[in-house]
């Protein structure tokens, strides 16, 4: 099974700028949607944005759609989270989840799509 793990956490000052990455140990997460989800203190795990995985179909969150965008290089095994505009509310443990696209409908904003995740990375934002 393939497993996956974020990079690119970080802290950076409100309306700035971050990158998340998830990248994965076997190249068939080439054939796997991917979900990025997010936890803040006190809350549970919440959508944020997702992509399929011949990656022609994207979905976000209402609160961050236009200013984050998912994306994917299948040559280098990885999908990103580019986040812009970000906000203190954004603060959270960001994770990546994976799910092997089999091109049946499924729902890729549910977290209990997918049933690969990664350890989670920290963003914070400051005021």
């Amino acid at each position: 099974q393939v497993q996956v793990q974020e990079s690119g956490c970080g802290l950076v000052q409100s309306g700035g700028s971050l990158r998340l990455s998830c990248t994965a140990s076997d190249r068939s997460f080439n054939v796997h949607n991917v979900g990025w989800f997010r936890q803040a203190p006190g809350n549970g795990r919440e959508f944020v944005a997702a992509i399929s995985w011949t990656g022609h179909s994207t979905h976000y969150q209402a609160s961050v759609k236009g200013r984050f965008a998912i994306s994917r290089n299948n040559t280098k095994d990885a999908v990103y989270l580019q986040m812009d505009s970000l906000r203190p509310e954004d603060t959270a443990v960001y994770f990546c989840a994976a799910r092997f696209g089999s091109g049946a409908p499924i729902d890729l904003t549910l977290e209990n799509t997918y049933p690969i995740w990664g350890q989670g990375t920290q963003v914070t934002v400051s005021s």
